[in-house]
C-alpha cells in the first residue's frame, strides 16, 4: 500500500510538472475607453502681393499630416489577480503605477508563445517559425512587405525604417512578453516625443514585434512607471504609433486590437 501511495504521489507530481511546463503568462485583451481623437489644424495661408513685371524668390515651409501613422497615448490601470478559469478571483493586487507593456495589432488573436522581434530583412516566405519566440523572425513579413501593405513608398520620410530607427545597447529597455525575454536594444524601436518635443532615453519607448504563425505585426509600448510628461505636457503611462493607410483616395479606417501585460 505504501509503495502504491508513493507511486501515485510521484505520478501526481509529474503531472503537476507537465502542466506547469505548458502554462505561461501572456498579454491579455485590454478594455479601452476613447477619451478624445484629434488632428493638427490647417495652418493659415501666407500671402504676397504680386506685381506685374516682378520676379520674386520665395522660401516656403509648411506642415503636412502623415498619411501612414495613427498615434495613441494615455494611462493604464488594472490589477494583478489570482483567479480560476471562470474568472473567479481568489485574491488581487491593485496597481497604482503599473509596469509592463501595451500591445496593438490588426490581428485579434496572437500566438504569444511565438512572439519575436520584427526583422526588416526577413526573407518574406511563409515558412513555419513556431517555437522560435524570443528571437528575431528570419522568415515571414519583412520591411518591404509591411510597407507595401500600407502603401508606403521606400523613400517616404515617414516610412517604417525612417521611424523605427533605433537598435542595440542604449535604445529600448529590457522587457518580457509571454515569458520571453527581450534584451536591451534587441528589437527595432523608436522613442515617442515627451514634453521637450523630442524622444528621450528611457521614456515612451516603442518596440516593433512580429508573431510568425499568424503573420502579425505587433506594436509594443513599454509602460512608464513614474509620472512622465508626454508630448502635450500631460502625464501619460504610454505613447505609441501604429500604421494606417491614408494615402491617395483611401479614407477607410484600420481596426487595431489592444492587449496589456502588467507586472
Amino acid at each position: 500500500m505504501k509503495e502504491k501511495i508513493i507511486l501515485t504521489l510521484s505520478l501526481i507530481f509529474l503531472l503537476i510538472l507537465e502542466i506547469s511546463s505548458i502554462i505561461s503568462f501572456e498579454p491579455n485583451g485590454a478594455n479601452i475607453t476613447v477619451e478624445r481623437t484629434e488632428r493638427a489644424p490647417n495652418d493659415s495661408a501666407g500671402s504676397h502681393n504680386a506685381q506685374a513685371g516682378n520676379v520674386t524668390e520665395l522660401n516656403i515651409f509648411g506642415y503636412s499630416i502623415t498619411q501612414s501613422w495613427q498615434g495613441y497615448f494615455g494611462n493604464v490601470s488594472g490589477v494583478i489577480q489570482l483567479a480560476d478559469s471562470n474568472d473567479k478571483t481568489m485574491y488581487n493586487w491593485t496597481l497604482a503605477s503599473p509596469e509592463g507593456e501595451v500591445y496593438a495589432s490588426t490581428n485579434s488573436s496572437i500566438n504569444w508563445a511565438n512572439i519575436q522581434c520584427f526583422n526588416f530583412t526577413a526573407n518574406g516566405s511563409s515558412g513555419d517559425e513556431s517555437g522560435n519566440g524570443g528571437g528575431t523572425n528570419l522568415q515571414g513579413t519583412n520591411l518591404s512587405v509591411l510597407e507595401s501593405i500600407f502603401n508606403i513608398i521606400s523613400d517616404d520620410v515617414d516610412g517604417v525604417d525612417e521611424t523605427f530607427t533605433l537598435s542595440g545597447a542604449g535604445t529600448h529597455d529590457l522587457f518580457y512578453t509571454a515569458n520571453k525575454q527581450f534584451e536591451e536594444g534587441e528589437c527595432k524601436s523608436t522613442r515617442i516625443y515627451n514634453s521637450t518635443g523630442i524622444g528621450s532615453d528611457n521614456q515612451f519607448e516603442e518596440v516593433l514585434l512580429y508573431e510568425a504563425v499568424t503573420s502579425s505585426v505587433v506594436f509594443a509600448s513599454l509602460l512608464e512607471e513614474a509620472n512622465t510628461l508626454g508630448f502635450d505636457s500631460k502625464s501619460h503611462d504610454f505613447e505609441m504609433l501604429v500604421l494606417e493607410d491614408g494615402h491617395g483616395t483611401n479614407v477607410e479606417t484600420t481596426t487595431y486590437y489592444f492587449f496589456v501585460e502588467l507586472e
